[in-house]
């Protein structure tokens, strides 16, 4: 078989390469060059030519999401400039509104010099540029030190994406920038700039240590392929854990045995093959000796073609995702997220390796008036901390650096050496204990709305806990912040201290009462739970889909939203703004806000859905939702209540689940009914 995928590597100046195609027949290994028309049956001739001219996951991805991105501006032929006189100088710029020095944009219509807007990762300006355009609707911009003999770094505001201008030199001109005489440097700044310091990326990658490579299984690195550190990063930690080990390399023969007609749509093979390339060290092999001595005696260095493009990997399981298909920055806890639940949804064999993660927290609410408290529990995967900067241990220094920093942005001389907050991570574990006020809280005890508190404790502790510091944040102004700290993490760590422990002697129950259902006169008066959907936002998940997620859940809280997110991360308009439909319009999301019953008695999709996403089986869901009048709230307190719910056999259900099932490779064998949780010491 031809050898499609061609390492982006290949594309050097300092090689010339020449693509062979060769069919090989096992187990002989027998070869025969291609193109072979006399020596070869048609219909394999056919298959051959099919397959060489075919796209690889890589020309698929990366022309089409790189080419779309720069196209001619619609503005650029047209774009008028003032004759008022402005001059750029080559070197010097600052904002013309603030007194920000970096991320700076020439307006191509005035010559305004700018700030750009804020970035998630902590860079970036005041948006003052952006703040221009809306005031005088000039459109296009480029960015100051991006200037070179061959181009520059131009966007369009009016078009909200980076543009081409094929007439950049004559614009730039107008305003005495001779684009033949701009150098820039590999960082984006003149030579004559204050040279940028040693940046964390340069600390975490040891650069400038002398370092021995290491080859072997388990020593096997991922190729970037244009932001998806996130996934390389996740995809590493999966695969050093044995259940996943066992469960997907382990079982190979048997998953390429059941792989369908298209392996590369197929969840468990694309695992299969990552895990293999990762775990067999094929992939990463030491050069041989003579190799060594060859560059040595030419005087020159080979790259080793080690690692691997995980290409087809990303291509599957992006697919339909409006974010993870792209080639930008994305969020590796929820990628993680996204990952567990397509594991999920793709059984292999009795053995569920993302059971490590599942773990159960007890969540208690207790009403400040009558005192009554309720007890539930839900299915988690991430232990999500905030950042408790008042606990810094540093005080005196950050103040002292910010002091310094001040000065020098004063006086234009080189920043001092960045001084982080250090938080002990203690800090933060006291944070997660601590009780919450909970917002618009019903109180089943008073049938009225009152003041309540909640406090979340472990159920149960997961084989592998994934902990995750959540240093993005919400100011004043509604503006997202990135938190720069350094959490002193410890080798080891006991949270006993954390174990649940149920209704306690003494304490009585809230009643199991549901709070009335009140459906608006105008549905697109819905009030939606602003606290729960900054809650979730913060989490990394886009505006919209956190607002969708707490409107079809009811607003019963960010966590019921957040396994609604889980269920419907994939889908394609995850991430579009909510549409309320009108009352009385076909919607099943819009039924399963409101505890609609279906039309054939069944309870909502939307409802089975996030119960199942929690870890349930789909009957388990169904029987819940029907004994609470689907009630999602009181449908979990009820699978909890009942171990062992009664065998319920519907035809329908059946004949869907075998449907559903028909197109799995290898049938899940069923265990017990209920949340798979496994529970370990603290």
């Amino acid at each position: 078989f031809p050898d499609l995928e061609i390492s982006s590597d290949l594309n050097s100046d300092d090689f010339e390469y020449e693509d062979e195609a060769k069919l090989v027949i096992f187990p002989d290994h027998y070869e025969i060059s291609l193109p072979n028309i006399e020596e070869l049956p048609a219909l394999v001739t056919i298959a051959c030519d099919a397959l060489l001219s075919a796209k690889s996951p890589y020309r698929k991805q990366e022309p089409d999401s790189w080419e779309e991105e720069l196209q001619a501006s619609k503005h650029a032929k047209t774009l008028v400039q003032l004759d008022n006189g402005v001059r750029i100088p080559p070197s010097g710029w600052k904002c013309s509104r603030c007194d920000l020095r970096e991320n700076l944009w020439l307006n191509l219509s005035d010559g305004s010099v700018l700030c750009g807007k804020w970035f998630f990762d902590g860079s970036g300006g005041n948006g003052h540029a952006v703040e221009h355009y809306r005031d005088t609707g000039y459109p296009l911009a480029v960015k100051l030190g991006t200037i070179t003999p061959d181009g520059a770094d131009v966007y369009s505001f009016d078009e909200e994406e980076p543009v081409l201008d094929p007439h950049i030199a004559k614009h730039l001109a107008h305003f005495g920038i001779d684009m033949l005489q701009m150098q820039v440097t590999d960082n984006g700044l003149r030579d004559n700039d204050i040279k940028p310091r040693v940046s964390e990326w340069e600390v975490i990658q040891e650069a400038g240590v002398k370092l021995k490579p290491m080859y072997g299984p388990g020593y096997t690195g991922m190729k970037n392929l244009g932001n998806s550190c996130y996934l390389n990063a996740v995809m590493q930690a999966i695969f050093s854990i044995p259940e996943f080990q066992r469960a997907y390399v382990g079982n190979l023969p048997r998953i390429f045995d059941y792989s369908p007609l298209d392996p590369t749509q197929d969840f468990n093979t694309q695992m299969a093959k990552l895990g293999h390339g990762l775990l067999s060290g094929q992939y990463s092999k030491p050069p041989m000796k003579s190799e060594l001595i060859e560059q040595v005696m030419k005087e020159e260095h080979k790259p080793q073609h080690n690692g691997i493009s995980p290409r087809m990997f990303k291509a599957f399981i992006s697919k339909g995702h409006p974010e993870f298909s792209s080639n930008r920055q994305q969020d590796a806890q929820e990628f993680f997220l996204h990952l567990i639940n397509l594991v999920e949804r793709n059984p292999v064999g009795s053995e569920n390796p993302s059971d490590v993660f599942r773990f159960l927290v007890e969540e208690r609410t207790q009403c400040c008036q009558s005192r009554k408290v309720r007890y539930t529990d839900r299915v988690d995967y991430i232990m999500q901390l905030p950042v408790a900067m008042e606990a810094a241990t540093n005080k005196d220094e950050l103040i002292a650096y910010e002091l310094k920093r001040r000065e020098a942005e004063a006086a234009r001389r080189p920043l001092p050496e960045l001084v982080r907050a250090k938080i002990p991570f203690s800090a933060c574990l006291q944070a997660f204990s601590e009780p919450s006020n909970v917002e618009d809280f019903w109180s089943s005890a008073l049938q009225a709305k009152s003041a309540g508190v909640k406090t979340s404790r472990f159920a149960s502790f997961p084989e592998y806990l994934v902990v995750q510091i959540k240093k993005f944040t919400f100011g004043l102004d509604w503006i997202p912040k990135k938190l720069d700290v350094s959490i002193d993490m410890p080798d080891f760590l006991d949270i006993t201290h954390l174990r649940a422990r149920g209704l306690q002697p003494g304490e009585e129950e809230l009643p199991d009462i549901a709070p009335p259902i009140v459906i608006p006169d105008d549905p697109k008066a819905l009030d939606i739970d602003e606290s729960s959907v900054m809650q979730l936002a913060e989490m990394g998940f886009p505006l919209e889909a956190c607002r969708k997620a707490v409107y079809y859940t009811g607003n019963l809280g960010a966590e019921v939203a957040f396994n609604w997110i889980i269920a419907h991360m994939e889908e394609p308009d995850f991430a579009e703004p909510l549409v309320i439909p009108a009352f009385g319009e076909v919607a099943s999301s819009g039924a399963a806000a409101l505890g609609a019953v279906g039309l054939d008695n069944q309870p909502p999709e939307e409802m089975v859905a996030i119960i199942i996403s929690m870890g349930f089986q789909r009957n388990v869901a169904i029987q819940a939702l029907k004994a609470t009048n689907n009630n999602l709230e009181r449908a979990l307190e009820w699978i909890f209540s009942h171990p062992d719910p009664e065998e319920e056999s519907d035809p329908a259900l059946d004949t869907m689940d075998m449907e559903n099932n028909a197109n799995a490779n290898i049938l899940a064998e069923t265990g017990s009914e209920g949340p798979r949780i496994k529970d370990g010491p603290g």
